[in-house]
């Protein structure tokens, strides 16, 4: 983490390594660890609170269609979901994201033949209000965000929705088992 110091005029405190933000050098709960092994000069941990926040890195596998309305909003959010999708599943890994838009998104018509990888960052203390569901393999971790949450997640999303990869597949070529 990066440690910057603030146009403010209260008084500056020194903080050595592993020790915590707070009056002295007692641990404050929920106040940020300095743990970048030298000697940084701090503002107090109530204004320096207010300015951080600790962010989440998600994946977000998506096809043609939600990828046009995520671009439509200049990637700053993800559209509502649909009657039949309850539930919105961010993953925590680029290579589990990865292997959805690729294998699945790219063989399915209703995602256009296509799969995005996209990536965004979110407030940990927004997730930390829902649990990480594993399905399949132990490197299968998602978030289960209901539908009507969506709003929320959005106003809790920093910065933009980046497209970290694009698959496309073949419409005419069949799925694995089947011939045309």
């Amino acid at each position: 983490m990066i440690w910057r110091e603030l146009e403010w005029r209260a008084p500056k405190r020194r903080v050595g390594r592993g020790t915590r933000c707070g009056q002295d050098d007692t641990p404050v709960a929920g106040s940020h660890t300095h743990t970048s092994g030298t000697i940084g000069v701090i503002w107090s941990a109530s204004i320096f609170n207010t300015v951080t926040a600790q962010l989440t890195t998600l994946y977000r596998p998506v096809g043609r269609g939600e990828m046009e309305l995520i671009r439509a909003s200049q990637f700053r959010e993800f559209p509502p979901r649909l009657p039949e999708q309850p539930i919105f599943y961010p993953v925590l890994t680029e290579e589990y994201a990865t292997r959805i838009a690729r294998d699945w998104n790219t063989r399915d018509e209703r995602s256009g033949f296509t799969g995005y990888v996209l990536r965004f960052q979110v407030r940990t203390e927004f997730l930390s209000k829902y649990d990480v569901h594993v399905v399949g393999s132990s490197s299968h971790r998602e978030y289960w965000i209901p539908a009507n949450h969506i709003a929320r997640l959005n106003e809790n999303i920093h910065g933009e929705i980046e497209v970290v990869s694009e698959f496309h597949g073949n419409p005419d070529q069949p799925e694995d088992g089947e011939t045309k």
